[in-house]
């Protein structure tokens, strides 16, 4: 009789917890379930207007002709590009750009926040919104600001004739190397104080007694630099090489508005060319397709690299 009625009791006392555990069950959906509904907006966008298009522009990298007319033609569209004289000089024109101006642009954005960083520093934020106030610059504007600086009549040609250094004006834009060198200098005045805030970020989660044992331990302010700060701001050095090296290899408004890619197509970088073949005279969405998937190709290598250099986590 006691095994029966405890027997009983049991069944009565397991069945509240059994219904509360589904209960619990269907909370969890229930949260899946409204966590998805808030994503498929934007999981929809990103699929229609980033992955199709994508995939589109994929499919018609390996055709040729112009509108519904396009036919199938392998892949003809990538063997042209290692004969396309004016696309391999736009590959060297990146290149050149990356090499030169990301290392002293990431450099002098380094260097910037750790001065800045300086707790004891008066007016920080002044200094701070000056070095940043370029890179809220609109892209055309700063375009048409250097190109007047770096004119024949222009302030640095006035300024270098002044000096002695110069008897006439030099023209920058209408020779090959100086011009790129204009587009190097923009680059840098632009886009330091962009990196420079990514820095100085990174900078406020170090905390500043780090930086006050090291000197009482001795340290100078180069040791500091190498030994403290850049070690711990790895993680942010890496991001910022790997967002500039895609930006430069992707580099237009630069070439178009500065320098119009000349002389004769001497900066003229990979997007500039892709949008002239594309959208003047007879356009050829094939082939631009191609280029634009070999541009792509070439930024996830230097990601991977980079990251597989920069990155020594287990």
């Amino acid at each position: 009789m006691y095994a029966a009625s405890f027997q009983n009791n049991s069944k009565g006392l397991n069945f509240p917890m059994e219904h509360t555990k589904n209960k619990r069950m269907s909370l969890q959906q229930k949260q899946r379930l409204t966590g998805w509904i808030f994503l498929l907006p934007g999981v929809l966008l990103i699929l229609t207007l980033s992955f199709y298009p994508a995939l589109r522009a994929l499919m018609t990298s390996f055709k040729t002709g112009v509108g519904v007319k396009m036919t199938w033609c392998g892949i003809d569209n990538y063997l042209r590009i290692f004969q396309d004289k004016v696309f391999l000089q736009s590959i060297k024109n990146c290149f050149f750009y990356l090499i030169i101006q990301v290392p002293v642009m990431l450099i002098l954005g380094l260097i910037l926040a750790s001065l800045l960083n300086n707790p004891k520093l008066r007016f920080k934020g002044l200094y701070r919104t000056a070095i940043f106030l370029p890179c809220a610059t609109s892209l055309v504007a700063y375009a048409i600001i250097f190109r007047s600086l770096f004119a024949t009549d222009g302030f640095i040609n006035s300024m270098l004739m002044n000096l002695g250094i110069l008897e006439n004006g030099y023209n920058f834009l209408s020779h090959s190397f100086s011009a790129k060198i204009v587009i190097i200098i923009a680059l840098i005045w632009r886009w330091t104080g962009y990196n420079m805030v990514f820095y100085l970020a990174g900078l406020q989660n170090i905390e500043y007694s780090i930086y006050e044992a090291a000197k009482i331990d001795g340290a100078n302010l180069i040791d500091i630099f190498f030994k403290i700060t850049v070690p711990l701001l790895k993680p942010t050095i890496l991001l910022t090489v790997i967002m500039s090296t895609n930006g430069t290899l992707q580099l237009f408004d630069e070439s178009v508005n500065l320098t119009n890619g000349g002389p004769a197509n001497a900066s003229i970088t990979m997007s500039h060319y892709i949008f002239n073949k594309a959208f003047q005279g007879v356009p050829n969405f094939g082939y631009t397709s191609a280029m634009s998937f070999v541009i792509l190709i070439m930024v996830a290598v230097l990601a991977l690299l980079q990251m597989k250099v920069g990155d020594k986590r287990d």
